[in-house]
């Protein structure tokens, strides 16, 4: 048997890619669960300073087997679920970036849209999908997509369901960056890595937590923690190495988690 999820570690990124090539990486509970163990894996890995998510073949992630949802609608799903919630990937401390070299439909739509940076094919093909299958927008998508790209966006690829390309993604604000495939997967690891050498492993951990837990909040709640944030940021080797390397016009040598 393949292996689900493969991984690779060069210069601090780390390179999570799903591996079902044949079914354009449709999700499974056992590729699910995969992914998550090796995020806690590189969570806890000091020398993963950074990740990228990609697929490999045509797709990103397809969305959900089929054998799956016909399971589900013939009651014959008899797979315990992994307790951890698809957005999961928001709660790993390091930041991750997908890259999305192809279909990108459903859930693997979900599962894009819960890294920290979406970098996205020109050519690749993204869709929600739900209601041309009877289904909705799950797993918070209806919360994080208006969020991206505005509510009358969001209800127009979640109410139709249309296919849309990388480049019309960037156009209406859902991802951060549109490339070439040739160049798709060296373009986000090459941003990985300007992550993985310049920015301090704590710096991000907080900001991630501060970015995801702060759209659920008022201003002057955000702005008080960010108070607390900054005066413990103060005590950290990170400032004292972040101002030592600025003074010294040199890469700094931030410690890992």
């Amino acid at each position: 048997m393949p292996e689900l999820v493969l991984s690779a570690l060069d210069q601090g990124v780390l390179t999570l890619t799903f591996n079902r090539p044949e079914r354009l990486n449709a999700w499974t509970d056992a590729l699910g669960r995969r992914y998550f163990d090796l995020l806690e894996q590189a969570e806890k890995d000091p020398e993963v300073r950074a990740v990228v998510v990609t697929g490999a073949g045509k797709g990103f992630c397809s969305g959900a087997d089929f054998q799956t949802l016909t399971a589900l609608q013939t009651g014959e799903y008899d797979e315990t679920p992994d307790p951890r919630p698809n957005t999961f990937p928001t709660t790993i401390r390091k930041p991750i970036i997908a890259a999305v070299n192809g279909a990108c439909a459903g859930l693997g739509m979900v599962h894009a849209l819960v890294c920290d940076l979406v970098f996205t094919a020109a050519e690749a093909k993204w869709t929600t999908a739900f209601p041309r299958r009877g289904l909705v927008a799950e797993y918070g998508l209806s919360w994080v997509l208006p969020r991206l790209m505005g509510q009358q966006r969001a209800m127009d690829v979640l109410l139709s369901g249309r296919v849309f390309t990388g480049a019309e993604a960037y156009e209406m604000g859902l991802v951060n960056r549109v490339l070439p495939a040739a160049g798709l997967l060296e373009g986000a690891r090459a941003y990985a890595r300007e992550l993985a050498v310049h920015s301090s492993p704590a710096s991000m951990a907080v900001i991630k937590r501060q970015v995801w837990n702060d759209w659920d909040v008022t201003l002057e709640a955000s702005a008080r923690t960010a108070v607390q944030e900054m005066l413990a940021s103060f005590g950290r080797p990170d400032f004292a190495e972040g101002v030592a390397s600025f003074l010294e016009r040199r890469n700094p040598s931030f410690p890992p988690l």
